[in-house]
């Protein structure tokens, strides 16, 4: 392709609303547009970079046995209702009428769409196993869309789903998927991590991500990882030993209010009270689907508002406005307690659970009531983990420490079970002539959010440097004056024989400074440039270097395809 005849407006300074470089370099590189919040435009070079990576994701995909489909972007509600998710997917969830008054969503996952396909369509035992994928347009309402490509309101993706008749058969096509997924990110250039997490809306038995760790602020989840490498989880989902040395006192004692004027947070308390962190417990007001509840957990730890949300089942949990609080507590923030709030909904921290005489608000400005105890002085709702896990924290596996890490999510599977099924009368005959529901699985892959991913990890100040996967081109000839005719002559013959051995060129034949030139090259960021220039030519030869690398070689211009191959392989191998 000559750059004369593509598209590609770069751009010499960043763009006040790119927070991340990889966001910044995409849109200095003339990679992408932004048309409105969480929704760009994919120019040219995006395009291409686009077409690699699904080229990857379709090869490993095909190789692992799935078949492609193309699934519409609009459903019926009706199906999205029937599982649940229309109300459970919340305000994320993009809902329209048409013009007959039908109500539709624009998905950002095909579950109900596929199943629904399936239940019409796989009556015996003997069509299952099926994996059936697509690469699709998504649309998802992110409250606060950022970080580019990242986290945007409409992207492509890859979604796969598995449909299988017995849990033996289902772990094999789970594992299918597993592997899959590192070959397409080893492939990419990305070393991943697979992490357990939080299986969401979706539902089901359990889930996994695939992380790309980074040290970055573009790191959009924390990840905790044992030291031994025996563990790894989302932070949402991360369990852990309490390692504190806790105070547990061997008799209950009668409880007492007293004065706490002045002290509302644990710090203040703990020091005016002359009590470890760990002999309190915070009681946190919350708005579980607009109805008040509260949480518990021990004064040293925070809440793990997915643990919460996922214990309560609701919708939408907010924190409790100032406001709200006193409605409901009859005192200010700072000074809620469990003691008579007999008709809320109140969960416990299993480490609260086991305290004895700890010390909680009491209902009342500036007092606190000691010596609390669960059962005894007020009845939970429910005693489950809703703490977050903290680097340091020992590992739930083995006898490792937590350690906390950064990533990127660019790929996740589920282990759907039967929600889907049984809601949409997805079932088959087993060989005894007995109907089951089938057995799902749920996966997917980044399309636009892995390519920027990369871009966190391969580039420098100059700008991108992609691997030789995923790049929009394989090389960049630069001529450095279209004006002398043995740059040009030069050019041609090298720009022709790249095309006819195969080889991807972005011919730069614009009449521009050797500067303005290279420092394109470097921001567009194609794994190797030739550059045409008199020095070069007094000796018959062409530059070869590779953007990774700091080293230029003379190769003899009829030489050039060949070392062109050698350097790419040597690329890809790195």
């Amino acid at each position: 392709m000559r750059w004369s005849k593509t598209y590609i407006p770069t751009l010499r300074q960043n763009q006040s609303d790119a927070e991340l470089i990889s966001h910044q370099l995409l849109l200095r590189g003339g990679y992408i547009r932004k048309l409105a919040s969480g929704v760009y435009l994919y120019l040219p070079l995006m395009q291409r970079v686009i077409s690699k990576f699904s080229q990857i994701v379709r090869e490993e995909m095909n190789r692992a046995g799935a078949l492609e489909v193309t699934m519409s972007v609009l459903c019926p509600a009706e199906l999205w209702q029937r599982t649940g998710r229309y109300i459970s997917a919340g305000k994320e969830q993009m809902r329209m009428k048409d013009r007959h008054d039908h109500e539709m969503v624009l998905c950002g996952t095909h579950e109900e769409s596929v199943t629904s396909l399936i239940s019409g369509e796989v009556k015996s035992y003997r069509q299952l196993p099926l994996n059936l994928y697509q690469i699709q347009v998504k649309f998802r309402d992110e409250i606060r869309p950022r970080f580019g490509l990242m986290r945007g309101r409409e992207f492509i993706m890859k979604d796969a789903y598995t449909f299988d008749a017995d849990e033996e058969s289902f772990a094999r096509s789970y594992q299918a998927m597993v592997d899959a997924y590192f070959a397409i990110f080893k492939r990419a250039g990305l070393d991943v991590i697979k992490v357990e997490s939080d299986t969401g809306t979706m539902g089901g038995k359990a889930a996994h991500e695939f992380m790309f760790l980074v040290d970055t602020n573009a790191g959009e989840e924390t990840i905790m990882i044992s030291d031994d490498g025996s563990y790894a989880a989302n932070a949402e989902k991360a369990e852990f030993r309490d390692l504190a040395d806790v105070q547990i006192d061997a008799e209950l004692q009668d409880m007492e209010t007293v004065d706490t004027p002045g002290a509302a947070t644990i710090e203040e308390v703990t020091a005016f009270l002359k009590v470890d962190a760990t002999r309190l417990v915070k009681t946190l007001l919350y708005m579980a689907d607009d109805k008040p509840m509260a949480a518990m957990v021990r004064g040293d730890r925070d809440v793990n508002e997915i643990k919460l949300k996922n214990a309560l089942g609701c919708v939408d949990l907010e924190m409790a406005t100032p406001e709200q609080i006193l409605r409901y507590t009859g005192a200010p923030v700072g000074f809620t307690g469990p003691v008579g709030l007999e008709d809320m909904t109140i969960i416990v921290d299993p480490l609260v659970g086991e305290l004895r005489n700890f010390v909680v608000g009491a209902n009342e400005n500036e007092k606190h009531i000691l010596n609390t105890n669960v059962h005894r002085d007020f009845k939970p709702s429910q005693v489950t983990d809703i703490t977050l896990a903290v680097e340091g924290d020992g590992s739930p596996v083995g006898n490792g420490r937590l350690l906390a890490k950064s990533g990127i999510e660019v790929g996740n599977t589920f282990m759907l079970g039967t929600k889907y099924s049984e809601a949409l009368g997805a079932t088959f005959l087993d060989a005894s002539g007995e109907e089951k529901p089938i057995i799902m699985g749920s996966y997917g892959v980044g399309i636009t959010r892995t390519p920027q991913a990369v871009l966190e990890k391969y580039h420098d100040d100059k700008g991108i440097i992609w691997p030789v996967s995923m790049a929009p081109y394989l090389v960049a000839l630069i001529p450095l004056n279209m004006e002398k005719e043995e740059h040009v002559t030069v050019a041609e013959k090298t720009y022709a024989a790249l095309r006819e051995t195969g080889i991807e060129v972005l011919y730069d034949d614009r009449t521009e400074r050797a500067g303005v030139k290279f420092n394109d090259a470097d921001l567009v960021g194609l794994p190797i440039r030739i550059t045409i220039g008199d020095k070069s030519l007094k000796e018959g030869c062409v530059e070869l270097k590779a953007r990774s690398e700091p080293g230029v070689e003379l190769i003899p211009a009829d030489d050039i395809i060949p070392a062109v191959e050698k350097m790419a392989q040597r690329l890809k191998q790195q």
